[in-house]
């Protein structure tokens, strides 16, 4: 709706994952060089944590894309299912094809995969997003997938992304065996004040901004203190505050715009 006026090729604060609007602060640039080292350097279990929101699966997406081809890649995005249903939803995002319908059958197939992808130099990475939400189950069979390995290599690599909540459930007694062998850790905090506003300003930049729209320091005062830092709720307010200012037909967002945008979020009554 608003983008001709704001002369914008795109939304800029759309909340899908999409890597190009990744704001590299420290904290996601150094998320992003863990998970590379964990991957090139085979460590087998690599977690990755951070609140709602906090832009993980953005990150996993540009780590995918900054994956080169020799680098056999699955993502699961859906972690709610059974032991057998995991396998299967990984061949399929493999590309690999199983005959007989049971553990066993997948199990083999995985293995012979893995085996002929280090056999050609290739390694191999799983992401399992909203990992927190695997069932005690599940997860066994995760960590029962990291035996698959060589005398030198780890055949695949295991990113468990999640919220704070992975980690609270690997620190379980019954999981110590999975926790013991995570090597590579790393949490996303909130942005800071300063980072929301740079953030801000890189999604607007991406979307084809001029550098006309400003978003003033007392919107993105606001705008932080309701979001504490959450990049998928900044996308929001900031959503809504453009559209104030369409409506206000500025292009300068104050905080009138941001605590419009903050009370069309919570609603009626909040």
């Amino acid at each position: 709706m608003y983008l001709k006026f704001y002369n914008l090729r795109e939304s800029p604060f759309n909340i899908t994952p999409d890597p190009r609007f990744l704001h590299w602060t420290r904290h996601h640039r150094e998320a992003f060089e863990h998970i590379m080292y964990g991957i090139k350097n085979r460590k087998g279990f690599i977690e990755l944590t951070g609140d709602v929101g906090s832009g993980k699966t953005t990150l996993c997406r540009a780590v995918l894309a900054g994956l080169g081809s020799e680098v056999a890649t699955a993502l699961l995005l859906n972690p709610c299912m059974s032991e057998t249903q995991l396998m299967r939803a990984m061949l399929n995002d493999f590309g690999l094809q199983v005959t007989r319908r049971d553990r066993l059958s997948y199990v083999e197939t995985l293995n012979d995969f893995l085996l002929e992808q280090n056999r050609i130099g290739n390694n191999v990475a799983l992401f399992i997003d909203e990992a927190q939400d695997l069932s005690p189950a599940v997860m066994e069979q995760v960590r029962l997938l990291s035996n698959l390995e060589t005398d030198q290599h780890k055949l695949i690599q295991m990113i468990l992304c999640g919220q704070p909540e992975l980690h609270e459930r690997l620190n379980r007694p019954d999981l110590r065996q999975l926790r013991q062998r995570i090597t590579v850790r790393y949490y996303i905090p909130p942005l800071t004040r300063e980072e929301t506003m740079r953030y801000i300003n890189h999604r607007l930049k991406i979307a084809g901004s001029d550098g006309r729209i400003a978003f003033d320091a007392a919107a993105v005062r606001k705008i932080h203190r309701y979001s504490k830092g959450c990049p998928r709720l900044i996308n929001a307010v900031c959503d809504n505050a453009l559209l104030a200012g369409y409506v206000s037909e500025t292009r300068d967002i104050d905080a009138r715009c941001a605590k419009n945008a903050i009370e069309q979020l919570r609603g009626p009554g909040s």
